[in-house]
This record gives structure tokens, sequence and C-alpha cells, in this order.
């Protein structure tokens, strides 16, 4: 059965144009059953124990952490839409369905170590131990906000946690993250850095600059790439003329591997294996997660108009979140009081820093020229005096 659906979902290869009738057959195309695939690492199975082969050993505290985190995450999740829909955040770019992969390679990397984030990822910042309340002041702006409300919701950046600045453009990432690594092999520093980005990014220059890059210089480099399907509206099949996205690391040099995105003891095991394949020297691998975006691409998408949404139910059944919980139940006796309690839990977290976030004051003027210059130059004095006498909009005061 393997066999059959590797067969039937990998052995078309037509080129890509728009009057080619058998576009919609080429291999790319993501079916709920790309997971089982010959070449996918697979832990849970669906009788709910895991394979031997690829367990990666978590512990049950490992195991139940790993369970409430993306609970929290769901949940932010869908608290973040509705305060997007009344009005109260500008924008959110969720990660409905991608908690496992998301998750599980961020808690596969060592303290030392470093991500570089795509946009999805505020449950790895979290993970890596970044104070909700922090996230939270960056969905509104306010004063507590990293990045001082200079950058749009849901572009932050946690130092301490060793976790890089999100910023829109596709892929630049990917480049930082390389140069990152080579910087810590230069300096004989055992640092993997690990660099998240979706499947539409493999289409940007600094996809191909990185891989090469890491390629050439063996930097310690995990590229995971979250492939869910779409590219805002752009399907996988549209996206590539390979059969995969793993198999693009060849060229450069790069073994690539695939996993099974929404089974998070898989995710663990692969990105440890490549941190450890990275700590050894022998360079970077690229990690394709196979996933599925349940949400639009952000607040400001309506997948229905390119997504019909009786298309998701299949899926839906292979949600990360419902797998996890059939695995802690089954085995670590997790029951329905404990999730409400958890759920209650969380609630009740969430509001807590959301109403701490709105009564928190806007940035200050004087923040725009922090964080650039030791001392400030002259004539970046004399623009702050004058932004200062300037006139104010309305709610914007020199606080």
């Amino acid at each position: 059965m393997t066999a059959l659906l590797q067969s039937e979902s990998r052995t078309s290869h037509a080129p890509v144009g728009e009057n080619n009738a058998n576009d919609a057959d080429r291999s790319a195309v993501r079916r709920p059953d790309d997971a089982l695939a010959g070449d996918v690492i697979r832990t849970l199975r669906h009788d709910g124990t895991l394979d031997p082969a690829h367990d990666p050993k978590l512990t049950r505290d490992e195991i139940l952490g790993l369970y409430k985190l993306m609970v929290r995450v769901r949940i932010l999740d869908d608290r973040l839409v509705a305060l997007q829909r009344q009005g109260r955040i500008g924008f959110h770019i969720g990660s409905l369905g991608e908690e496992a992969a998301i998750l599980g390679s961020a808690f596969a990397m060592r303290e030392n170590d470093w991500i570089f984030p795509c946009y999805r990822e505020f449950g790895a910042a979290l993970l890596r131990g970044m104070p909700l309340q922090r996230y939270v002041d960056n969905m509104f702006g306010n004063a507590n906000d990293p990045v001082k409300g200079r950058q749009m919701p849901d572009h932050y950046t946690y130092k301490k946690g060793h976790f890089g600045s999100i910023s829109s453009p596709i892929g630049t990432q990917i480049t930082q993250a390389a140069g990152f690594a080579w910087a810590a092999k230069i300096k004989k520093e055992d640092i993997a850095v690990l660099s998240y980005f979706g499947d539409g990014a493999t289409s940007s220059n600094d996809f191909h600059n990185g891989l090469n890059f890491a390629g050439v210089f063996r930097a310690p480099t995990i590229f995971f790439c979250r492939n869910n399907g779409w590219a805002i509206s752009v399907p996988t099949e549209r996206q590539t003329a390979s059969a995969t996205f793993a198999e693009k690391g060849i060229a450069y040099g790069v073994p690539g591997v695939r996993v099974d995105g929404n089974d998070i003891f898989a995710v663990v095991k692969a990105t440890r294996d490549a941190v450890a394949r990275a700590s050894r020297g022998e360079g970077p691998t690229l990690i394709e997660a196979l996933t599925y975006r349940l949400s639009g691409h952000s607040t400001s998408d309506d997948p229905k108009a390119y997504r019909p949404d009786n298309t998701l139910d299949p899926w839906r059944a292979l949600d990360p979140l419902a797998r996890t919980r059939r695995y802690v139940e089954q085995h670590l006796g997790w029951n329905d009081d404990a999730q409400r309690a958890l759920e209650t839990e969380m609630d009740a977290e969430i509001k807590a820093a959301v109403a701490a976030a709105e009564k928190t004051e806007l940035p200050s003027l004087d923040s725009l020229f922090e964080d650039v210059f030791a001392s400030l130059p002259w004539h970046l004095e004399e623009q702050r005096e004058e932004l200062r006498k300037g006139p104010r909009a309305k709610g914007h005061g020199a606080h």
C-alpha cells in the first residue's frame, strides 16, 4: 500500500504550464497520504505506539510539556484572530495545523543553538523562553514591545533565547542563518542554526544562495522547510516541478530528509539528527516537514477564495494536536478533566496578558533614535528635538 501511494504521488513530472492538462497530476501536488511515502520519517503509528527506529526517547515530562505548549499555541492563535477581527490588533499570522513541525524542531535544538524564524514560529519563541506578555505586547506595538512598535504585529525577536528577528521579505532569514552558522564555525563554537521557511520561499534567491553557501562552507545549518501546501494562494504544484523540496539540496551538496510534520516525535528525531550532524562538522541538512496550513495565510487572507473549505476534512483528520492528544491519553493518563483545566489556565493567562498590553502606553518618540548608535550623532539629536516639538497625531503624545 505504501509503495502504491508513493508511486501515485511521485511519478508524474510534467512541465509547468498554464495550458498543460497534466499539471494537476504533477508530483508536487499535496495529498493527505504524502506522509505514507517510504522516504518519510514517521514515528507515531496509527495504533498509538512509537516506531523504535525513529523514537526520540522523550521523557513523560517532555511529552506532556510539548503537548501543553501545542494547546497553548492553538488557543493563542484563536484569541489573536478574534482580537484582529474586533479591530484591537491589526494583523496576525498563525500556525494552525503546523504546531508539531514548529515546536518539535525548536525543542530539538540545544540551548546554545540559534533560530532564525520565518513568521509563524511564535510557538518556538515561547518554547525558547520568550515571556507571553512580551509576545502579546508585540501584537499591540506598545512600549514593552521587544521591537518598540517598529514592525508590524508578529514581527518580534528574543535575543536571550537565541531567537532572531522576524522580517517580512521572503527567505532573507535563510542567508542570515547560513552566515551566522559560518561565523560560529570560524570561531570554532559548537553552535547549530535552524532556519524556518515555507515551501514558497524555496523559489526565492535567498534559498538557493543560502544552501549553496552552507554547502560549500559546510556551515552547521538546519534548513527547515514547512511544506504546508500553500504559498499564500499558490499551491505546491505551481511552486516547483521537483518531486520533493528535500531533493533541492542535492544540487548544493546538502542532504535532504523528509519527515511527517504532523508527528511531533518524528520531527524531534529528524531535527536532533540534523543537529548532531552539524555538531560533528558534517555541514547543513535540509528538512522538508510535510504538514498543512489549516487556516488562511494570515488574517488578511481569505482562503475560501482559492481553496474550498470542504477539501480540508482529510487534513483536519491529521491535525497534530489531535494525534498527540490521543497518544498522551493512551500512554500518559491524560483525560478530559486535565484538558479542561489546562484550557482554563491558558485562557486566563492570555486574557491577563491582553489586558495588560492594552493598558500599556505607546513607545516613546525618543525610542525612534535608540539601538543604532552608542552615542547619538549631532544631526540625529537635532532631528529628535524637532520631532519632540512637532505636531502630534491624536492619541500619540510625546511620552
